[in-house]
């Protein structure tokens, strides 16, 4: 019994020490992101953006490696299963929390099969119509979608995508209805809006700011609760007064498979954190669209299944069926 104990406390002050032994050998070969979408998507550029950060800072090679499909479901699924060493990790979405909200069999929790090793950056949306578009602000678009339900056409680059719930939201908290019409992509939406088939669109930044800064489209307002630095003349949704509390972001953040060492989580949340205070970093990453934003393991895990619970409830409160 007395040995059994002392093997018991030898291993104890063993793996004690290794903890921070691991910490200083990581990372001793390639690091390697995936981003759940395609090449020249958000999820990739602000992937490649850390990623080669992150190689200068630790000595070792980190690629990103795109594994798009299923609306980030496959990617999830491949760092889920990955092993927990802190050598493949992966950028987390918005929509790769949403995406399992609405659908049937997901082979992952979306929140528990990971760990969280820190945020990276926020954006909201943007609300946009023609130039020519009647309803000039967002007071106006609500007043007439109440004045006529259903009359009023949104489209989405998806069915279940951010963008798409992102509206769902709105038309919660405004009390209206509106009709969704869900394309393929973003530039199928965009056409359609163009070509007067839908009224408005709700979408990224990334993808819809440069036309409304050309004039081709109009901006109602961003979805945030907060103006966005890239676009201050743009007010946010809230300013109306007639959607009280909205607040809708996309969201980027590195994750791992559950289980990895606290050790390697800490030093890879300490380097993205430097990372992320860096002037030329934070100015980098501003001109895609989104504002920097660091954050804790804890902090970045309790945001996440937040989110999670966020648009669950919008689903079910929308009445939509997963698929």
């Amino acid at each position: 019994m007395k040995r059994t104990m002392l093997l018991v406390a030898a291993c104890a002050v063993a793996a004690i020490i290794a903890a921070p032994a691991a910490a200083q050998e990581y990372p001793s070969q390639t690091i390697k992101i995936i981003s759940s979408f395609g090449a020249g998507g958000g999820s990739d550029i602000i992937g490649r953006i850390i990623a080669q950060r992150m190689q200068e800072k630790l000595g070792q090679p980190v690629v990103v490696e795109n594994r798009p499909g299923a609306g980030g479901l496959l990617g999830n699924e491949a760092v889920a299963n990955a092993p927990k060493d802190g050598y493949t990790l992966g950028v987390q979405t918005a929509g790769q929390i949403i995406t399992p909200v609405m659908t049937k069999n997901v082979r992952f929790d979306a929140v528990e099969s990971f760990d969280w090793i820190g945020q990276i950056a926020v954006a909201g949306l943007l609300i946009v119509v023609r130039p020519d578009y009647p309803h000039k602000d967002v007071k106006s678009l609500v007043a007439a979608a109440k004045a006529e339900p259903g009359k009023i056409v949104f489209g989405s680059p998806g069915f279940g995508a951010t963008q798409h719930l992102a509206a769902e939201l709105f038309k919660q908290v405004a009390g209206v209805d509106m009709l969704h019409v869900p394309y393929r992509t973003t530039p199928e939406a965009l056409t359609a809006l163009l070509s007067k088939n839908t009224d408005v669109l709700f979408d990224t930044m990334t993808a819809l700011l440069g036309q409304v800064q050309a004039g081709q489209l109009r901006a109602l307002a961003i979805t945030g609760k907060d103006r966005d630095p890239a676009a201050p003349d743009i007010p946010a949704a809230v300013e109306s007064g007639v959607v009280p509390n909205y607040d809708v972001t996309t969201w980027y953040g590195l994750y791992g498979p559950k289980g990895m060492p606290p050790a390697v989580i800490a030093k890879l949340n300490k380097t993205l954190n430097e990372i992320l205070e860096e002037p030329a970093m934070r100015e980098r990453l501003g001109k895609t669209g989104v504002i920097v934003k660091g954050s804790t393991p804890e902090a970045w895990h309790q945001f996440v299944a937040a989110e999670y619970q966020k648009w669950k409830t919008v689903r079910e409160k929308s009445g939509l069926e997963q698929r």
